[in-house]
């Protein structure tokens, strides 16, 4: 995606099924736990570079020994500042030491059967350490410890916050991930009485009743209580001090949350691939996270996925295909291939099927995957070319016309390369874009002036920023007859509000074409009607809103639509032609049809909140208002 953005978080919890005797003698070191977690966290390290954390559970430690050890780290390089501290206590250990693994459990912070791991993209706010994951909840009953991370973003805070205000809480700081916290807390402490208010009458000492809650905690009821009311796509892990450990995920499975366990370990990633990487295990043994249900690791290693909320039609997201995850998933990189193929038709339409006087590439690197799709599909039109070509000739054939059938190819390039950003304090503008159209860097000499028309795919098309003030300023450079940039994914129309850093209407190019036309065909009062109904709704119920904003772009075909955004991301003086194709929401669909959650590009919003989110955000451009909209 040539328009960065920030996105969801990554999260890895691990259990460890067996004593960490077991790992010194099968693998060779007692760090295998952490070793593993180390790994499946670096390749995630592409869901967040704003902070990282870790956090383990020891189980069946005596009173008074540290049982729970965090760090968390937001430096540079958070994750290698977090482990080298973990590692650090074996540089100058006694090697006898280093094996007796009893010894380190009781002495070396982090040497726990319970793992969690997180790392953060920070969607919004600051980015101190107070934000980073995992958040601790401290108590001196063990099992009204909680320990939480997670990958979400929910609607419903103010609500969720008042809820807790009402139950008498008293909080410092107000943010969706303390309010899952408390939420969770409040249901585990309310939990942990109700048993300790049912085994006492029957004569248990106090000690051997914390033993009876420890074995007899039913965290399926404590989900399903706590989540009642969430309104966001999330996955979230926790551990529990006494070593109960949970993975949950929302009913419409926006989020994506995999797991693998055998009679060793048992690992939940976001992705699928680090569990396969991590394990050296087939993709068809690591099992999908279902939407409305926890994966729930009892102390004693019993493990379970179970449902606690009903289930809603899934709308698992689709950014993740198209972006986000990392293509070494199967699936995922076939899907994306699939996206790229899909564009083949519309593209040879625009380049008139002159194949000889066409350049593609492709940029940024992420969207390689899609951009072999594409002229994979342009191969296959070819070679129906090429076989009607040569039926045409008969029993006249010619070698030389033949041969030149035969060569015809898709001229495939790398014109396009990152290159450093440039830091500027000029505040004149035509200086300070000059300076900024250099972010990319062209390969010079391939495309023949005046003649050749290049196209370039890239993922997606958000704000167009990079598009105007950077990749067609150096495109044009090459001196093309015509610019055509191909997006795998459909043209984003509304805010996120699960995870993605895309929340105000401004933003988005599309948005920015849809109010352009609306003033060129004289309707702009279709918008001040539309903010009115906006408004009418603010203070109902949240399921009785409805996206006021949908029936604006409806007075539009969509390759209206996508004209405008041409105009708007083609700068002043530019020679060559520019020409925008979009993915449909319709071919997106067809190459990924298990992540059909597209409200960011159809306005359909898998959870009510997202209409509240979806109106504010226009309130909020109408009104000049420069927030987030949730």
């Amino acid at each position: 995606m040539s328009d960065p953005i920030k996105h969801e978080c990554g999260i890895v919890l691990i259990r460890l099924l067996k004593p960490l005797s077991y790992y010194q003698e099968k693998y060779g070191t007692p760090l295998y736990g952490i070793n593993l977690l180390h790994l499946l966290m670096q390749k995630q390290r592409n869901r967040g570079q704003d902070g990282a954390g870790i956090a383990t559970v020891k189980i069946g430690m005596e009173p008074g020994q540290p049982y729970i050890n965090r760090k968390r780290s937001n430096a540079q390089q958070p994750l290698r500042d977090i482990f080298d501290k973990v590692y650090l206590p074996f540089d100058t250990m006694e090697e006898d030491k280093k094996r007796d693994t009893k010894w380190l459990k009781a002495n070396i912070p982090f040497m726990g059967e319970l793992l969690l791991g997180h790392l953060r993209y920070g969607t919004h706010g600051t980015n101190d350490i107070e934000t980073v994951h995992p958040f601790l909840r401290e108590n001196n009953w063990i099992n009204r410890n909680l320990v939480l991370a997670g990958n979400f973003n929910l609607t419903n805070v103010d609500e969720l916050f008042e809820e807790l205000l009402n139950l008498g809480q008293f909080h410092r700081r107000k943010s969706d991930t303390v309010t899952v916290l408390e939420k969770i807390g409040h249901f585990l402490d309310d939990e942990v009485q109700r048993l300790y208010t049912w085994y006492r009458p029957d004569g248990y000492s106090k000690m051997e009743i914390s033993t009876l809650i420890n074995d007899n905690l039913d965290l399926q009821r404590l989900l399903r209580r706590s989540s009642k009311k969430f309104d966001g796509g999330y996955v979230m892990g926790g551990l529990i001090g006494h070593g109960d450990a949970f993975v949950m995920r929302d009913p419409a499975g926006i989020r994506p949350a995999y797991y693998y366990t055998d009679d060793e370990v048992v690992v939940c990633c976001s992705e699928r691939p680090p569990i396969q990487t991590a394990l050296d295990v087939n993709y068809k043994l690591v099992k999908e996270l279902e939407p409305g249900h926890a994966l729930i690791i009892k102390r004693d290693g019993k493990v379970a996925e179970l449902p606690f909320i009903d289930p809603q039609p899934r709308a698992a997201c689709s950014f993740e295909r198209i972006y986000f995850s990392r293509g070494t998933d199967r699936e995922i990189y076939l899907e994306r291939k699939k996206l790229g193929q899909q564009l083949t038709k519309r593209v040879l339409e625009a380049v008139g099927f002159d194949l000889e006087h066409t350049v593609f590439s492709f940029v940024p690197n992420t969207a390689e995957t899609a951009f072999l799709g594409l002229i994979q599909g342009i191969e296959q039109q070819l070679n129906e070319i090429k076989k009607e070509r040569i039926l045409e000739m008969g029993k006249d054939i010619k070698p030389k016309k033949l041969e030149k059938i035969l060569a015809m190819t898709p001229r495939v390039e790398k014109l396009v390369v990152k290159d450093e950003k440039l830091r500027t304090f000029i505040t004149d503008d035509s200086a300070r874009h000059e300076l900024v159209s250099h972010v990319y860097d062209v390969t010079y000499g391939i495309v023949q002036d005046g003649v050749d028309t290049l196209v370039l795919l890239d993922d997606s098309i958000v704000r167009g920023t990079t598009l105007r003030e950077s990749l067609i300023r150096i495109v044009s450079r090459l001196r093309p007859k015509k610019i055509v940039f191909l997006s795998s994914a459909p043209q984003i129309r509304f805010p996120d509000c699960y995870g993605i850093d895309m929340s105000k209407m401004k933003d988005f190019v599309a948005f920015q074409a849809l109010v352009k036309l609306l003033q060129e065909t004289g309707q702009t009062h279709l918008m001040d009607e539309a903010y009115q109904r906006c408004k009418a709704q603010e203070n109902l119920p949240v399921d009785q809103i409805c996206n006021q904003v949908a029936s604006l772009y409806a007075l539009f075909p969509y390759e209206m639509v996508t004209e405008k955004i041409a105009e708007i991301v083609t700068p002043e003086g530019i020679v060559p032609k520019v020409e925008v194709i979009y993915q449909t929401i319709e071919g997106l669909h067809a190459a990924c049809p298990n992540h059909q959650g597209d409200w960011y590009f159809s306005g359909n919003y898998p959870t009510p909140g997202g209409n509240r989110v979806v109106n504010r955000a226009f309130m909020n451009f109408m009104e000049n208002r420069d927030e987030r909209a949730y």
